[in-house]
């Protein structure tokens, strides 16, 4: 089988790339990336020999079926987008450019050539959020009521797969799954960024709803999940992916500050960003019962392995701090804005 990873140098699509390779070493791999400032080819490092990478982007619709026509791709498994909310806040054009059209443009580029499964990767925010004391969750029936620009162009991907397959009968499946974290995770997101300031005795910016939580996964157990939709999977289905465990932003700071024996004075309240979503948490009985996957990695000990790697791993992290084009701060100031925009603060 020959896959076609988009994303496939950010966090999860090459974490998900060096896990099939490791299982499947007779399927053929072909990383395809734009290398946005999230995008390091480097980690791809371990399997460069065993996969072709195409440096390549999902809406650019010329290259994208030239290289399905080059590469006899079977299945595409699309993890390309912008994901960070705080920078969809400030270039919301940006992530609907890339995550809706460039969505749109793969699935036509898919239906040209003809692919075996197209497999979706979306994300817990595109049902919005819940209250702090709702006893639900998100089921993959739930309605979609995404807050910000982000989820709004997630959701708006989501659309799409889902229409391609209604209407031009495209192999389609979606997973959408809960908060990630582990190695390779670009330091913008919590934990890589609460790690790393940790380290260098900086403050661990929270914001100002501390209560604010979320469920949490292994970007391990989410690969072993898109791994069985891919192979067990039903077309046409949805299948959320999620552990069930859930940590507010204090408790994960403390966590990290625990792995580090560092100090409790190190946490820093700053004012919370425009539509900070309260909480997620996703029903993954589905996946559970219908394929057979269960998460493995117990969140304490995943959060302490991902610490100790991202200590072990500075000539990693340190030169990709300064890409991050975002500066948590006051989100009232459009002068701060401005300058976090352009990337001239950290």
């Amino acid at each position: 089988m020959q896959l076609l990873v988009t994303g496939a140098a950010g966090f999860i699509g090459a974490n998900f790339v060096r896990h099939w390779v490791e299982h499947h070493p007779d399927d053929g791999v072909v990383g395809y990336d734009a290398l946005t400032y999230a995008g390091n080819l480097p980690n791809l490092d371990p399997v460069a020999d065993r996969i072709t990478f195409v440096h390549g982007d999902i809406t650019d619709a010329e290259q994208t079926v030239s290289t399905l026509r080059e590469h006899g791709i079977d299945v595409i498994v699309n993890f390309a987008a912008e994901s960070h909310n705080s920078l969809a806040i400030l270039d919301p054009g940006r992530f609907f450019r890339t995550n809706a059209l460039g969505t749109q443009i793969l699935l036509e580029a898919a239906r040209t050539v003809g692919v075996e499964r197209f497999h979706h990767v979306s994300t817990c925010e595109v049902y919005g959020d819940l209250a702090l004391d709702d006893p639900g969750a998100f089921t993959e029936e739930s309605p979609y009521r995404p807050r910000t620009p982000y989820n709004a162009s997630k959701a708006a991907a989501d659309h799409a797969v889902r229409a391609y397959f209604e209407t031009f009968d495209i192999p389609v499946t979606i997973s959408n799954c809960a908060n990630n974290y582990g190695p390779l995770q670009f330091p913008e997101k919590v934990i890589p960024v609460f790690t790393t300031a940790a380290l260098d005795d900086e403050p661990l910016t929270m914001y100002a709803s501390t209560l604010n939580r979320r469920e949490w996964i292994h970007v391990t157990d989410h690969c072993v999940a898109i791994e069985r939709v891919l192979i067990d999977g039903v077309v046409g289905e949805t299948y959320n992916v999620g552990t069930g465990h859930e940590a507010t932003i204090e408790e994960v700071a403390d966590l990290v500050l625990d792995a580090l024996d560092k100090p409790s004075s190190l946490k820093t309240i700053v004012p919370d960003r425009p539509g900070h979503d309260r909480r997620y948490l996703l029903d993954s009985t589905k996946i559970r019962e219908e394929l057979g996957w269960a998460p493995e990695i117990p969140f304490e000990a995943g959060v302490t392995e991902t610490v100790r790697w991202y200590a072990e791993n500075r000539s990693w992290w340190e030169p990709l701090r300064d890409r991050a084009p975002v500066v948590e701060s006051d989100w009232s100031d459009p002068v701060t804005a401005t300058s976090a925009a352009t990337g001239t603060g950290r």
